[in-house]
């Protein structure tokens, strides 16, 4: 199967993204003003604000998943391929609908200088939508080349606009401000809505995008931005020229605006400029809409017919057609106006969704995403996006529930006809939930809710030597500051004589296997350090390397063939475990029946002092100062053993206290040393200045927040100043 072609530059994705709003403009403030009067450009302002969070979230879904399909890929990789199945149909549907809308909208401009039979305004469109679809199939780089022409043309006729109405603005105009008061507002702003949704339809053509990782994020924000100044500006100032009894309901209404000049002339190039503008419009309607079945074909949720590309011009051309033809029938049969806002209302669904995808990626943390640009304010941003779409969504009524719910059926019925057999899961079906089995039932392992592997699955998981004899395994996920450190201490806390490290590698599951099963650079240098340190330190180290669609399943087939003791891995001071969102590591403490350590690498590695702090109450007191000896052993150091006691604590207690701690470190190589004070984060963070090592134990869970969505960062982790070693050990 031959692959689309990276043609697109910079320049050509922000005049697609602005194509895809632009259109809007000449139709929308007219049936927009009926709704909240002169408050019209304050509702296109904060709708702007509201597609914020969708336009930042899908910058960074598609600096880390640059491929064509946008958002269908993005659900689809965080909540599995049922959900991208609903989201792909939904999304090509609604950009579908609302091009056939663009096309049939376009008569009323057409009109000012063509004089033809209104019956056939719709014959009309179909060809102009026959013409778009051959200039698709010709390739995306004529289409972009195109459409910054007739982008800049309809930009400059829209300023010049503006610049002269808005001395002709009658204030008396803008009043009542709210004209249906504050609903009437809001339902405003969930209408405009649609204007902008445009604005990341260069995501479902990532996969022909010139550095898409840098591009898609600036063309996105860039565009958007542009695109709401352009919006607001003509709305104010066709609210202040044209008064609120001509303008409600006009479906021309920068038409109007420009009669008010009294020159013909202006008034057909207008005319003439709104033509093309929604041409334009169903143009990157089409050209974005057919990435998204493409998409979902090459991932085998639809016919593999769909993923064919033209021989010579490298373009979907089955995936064009199949849109063509729809819209085609929506033109001819359907009530365009009212189907094309049901099916934007889907799309506010899958902004909501956008959003949702990244707080399950980020908080998963999978391997395989590492997005160049991050959205700023996470996970405030997305929150705000999620919560003021459900608002817009109630504001627009029972349709848009009425449209999820029939897509959604429909959705469920392709995916159990094409895509059922299709091997893959969701990010969130993998990490989403499974945490929640460890924290209700405690740390007594109960595997009921763990199905064992069979032998069979356990040898495909792992197709490598693994000594099934090794005290410690070193899982090295590709994130180690210093993997030379993690075995080390993994050395420090073995009681057998070998050590197993372990380099795996978290690949999407629509990327082959072999593509990483090779001896690559990365691969060979792990390869190198690890015999030189097992040369070095006199240690028994064997070295595998794995590339895994699922992560989880190779990590307890795994503990399954092996008899470990500890695992070690790197940490970045998460405690992670939550009902609702794990990661890797959360899913390997919350299922794999063995002693962990978690290394937090802060440029310490060699450890002469070492700081163990616990609580003077802790169960585990007994096993982590035994752990920590061992360590101190390894590295001929010695270590102090930290109580942060309350300031007002009883002398008796306190007394107490001391013999009891004293008596279990007789025999070690630690002291202790206890200080009063109200805030031990602060109090650990100072002595760790003076520590190469903070050892700690697993952190009590005490509210229901932790519970639902995990501890977020460890303070006592970040705050250190030198390297952190979180143990939990297993009863």
């Amino acid at each position: 199967m031959k692959k689309l072609e990276r043609t697109l530059s910079l320049p050509a994705i922000i005049a697609i993204s602005i194509a895809g709003m632009l259109g809007g403009i000449f139709i929308i403030p007219g049936i927009a003003s009926a709704i909240t009067g002169p408050s019209l450009w304050l509702a296109f302002l904060v709708a702007a604000v509201s597609i914020l969070p969708a336009v930042l979230s899908k910058s960074e879904l598609s600096s880390a998943m640059p491929k064509t399909g946008g958002a269908y890929v993005f659900i689809e990789r965080a909540l599995g391929p049922l959900m991208g199945t609903i989201s792909g149909l939904g999304l090509w549907a609604s950009l579908l609908l609302k091009s056939a809308f663009a096309l049939v909208g376009l008569s009323a401009y057409l009109l000012v200088f063509v004089n033809i039979p209104e019956y056939s305004i719709k014959y009309v469109s179909l060809v102009f939508l026959l013409l778009i679809i051959i200039l698709n199939i010709f390739g995306t780089k004529k289409v972009g080349n195109i459409q910054i022409i007739i982008v800049s043309l309809s930009l400059l006729s829209l300023i010049s606009l503006v610049i002269f109405s808005f001395p002709n603005i009658n204030n008396e105009l803008f009043s009542p401000f709210l004209a249906s008061g504050n609903s009437g507002f809001i339902s405003a702003v969930a209408f405009v809505f649609v204007a902008y949704a445009g604005v990341t339809k260069i995501a479902a053509i990532a996969g022909e995008i010139k550095n898409p990782q840098r591009n898609i994020p600036l063309a996105m924000i860039f565009s958007l931005t542009f695109i709401a100044l352009i919006y607001i500006s003509v709305s104010y100032v066709l609210l202040g020229n044209i008064p609120l009894s001509e303008l409600k309901n006009d479906i021309k209404p920068l038409h109007t605006l420009a009669k008010t000049f009294k020159i013909p002339i202006i008034e057909i190039l207008i005319g003439i400029i709104g033509v093309v503008t929604l041409i334009s419009l169903a143009n990157s309607g089409i050209l974005a809409a057919s990435r998204f079945p493409f998409a979902m074909a090459v991932d085998k949720l639809l016919p593999s017919d769909l993923t064919k590309v033209h021989s010579k011009y490298l373009t979907p051309i089955n995936t064009i057609l199949l849109t063509g033809i729809t819209m085609g029938f929506v033109i001819i049969f359907l009530d365009i106006e009212k189907i094309a806002k049901l099916a934007s209302a889907f799309k506010v669904f899958m902004f909501i969704s956008v959003n949702m995808s990244v707080i399950i990626l980020r908080e998963t943390s999978v391997q395989w995403y590492n997005p160049t640009y991050k959205t700023p304010l996470y996970p405030f941003m997305q929150i705000f996006g999620i919560i003021s779409g459900i608002i817009l969504l109630f504001y627009l009524g029972m349709l848009p529930l009425i449209t999820i719910l029939v897509i959604s059926i429909i959705g469920i019925s392709i995916y159990y006809s094409y895509g059922i057999n299709a091997s893959r899961t969701g990010v969130l079906k993998r990490y989403g939930h499974m945490p929640a089995s460890y924290l209700l039932f405690g740390k007594k392992r109960r595997y009921k809710h763990l199905k064992k592997l069979g032998k069979k699955e356990r040898e495909e998981l792992l197709n490598i030597n693994i000594d099934k004899e090794a005290g410690v395994i070193v899982p090295l996920l590709g994130n180690e500051i210093s993997p030379e450190t993690l075995i080390e201490i993994g050395a420090s806390l073995n009681t057998k004589s070998k050590i197993q490290t372990l380099n795996i590698i978290e690949v999407p599951d629509q990327t082959s296997l072999d593509d990483f099963n090779e001896k690559k650079p990365k691969k060979k240098s792990l390869e190198r350090m690890v015999k030189t340190l097992s040369n070095r330190n006199n240690l028994d180290i064997n070295f595998e390397s794995i590339a895994t669609h699922k992560l989880t399943s190779t990590m307890q087939a795994l503990s399954e063939m092996t008899n470990i003791e500890w695992l070690i891995l790197s940490w970045n001071g998460r405690a992670y475990n939550g009902i609702l969102f794990s990661n890797p590591i959360g899913w390997i403490v919350s299922h794999i029946n063995s002693n962990f350590a978690l290394f937090k690498c802060n440029g310490v590695t060699r450890f002469e002092k070492v700081l163990l702090s616990i609580r003077h109450n802790s169960k585990d007191t007994d096993k982590l100062i035994e752990t920590t000896n061992a360590i101190c052993k390894y590295y001929n150091s010695e270590f102090t053993l930290l109580h942060v006691v309350e300031k007002d604590i009883k002398t008796e207690q306190l007394e107490s206290m001391r013999n009891n701690t004293n008596k279990k470190l007789e025999g070690t190589r630690g002291k202790l040393l206890v200080i009063p004070s109200e805030d031990p984060i602060e109090t650990v963070s100072e002595m760790t200045a003076e520590h190469d090592l903070l050892i700690l134990g697993t952190p009590k869970k005490d509210n229901w927040i932790t519970i639902l969505f995990g501890t977020g960062k460890d303070k006592f982790a970040i705050n250190s100043t030198c390297s952190v070693l979180r143990l939990t050990i297993k009863d």
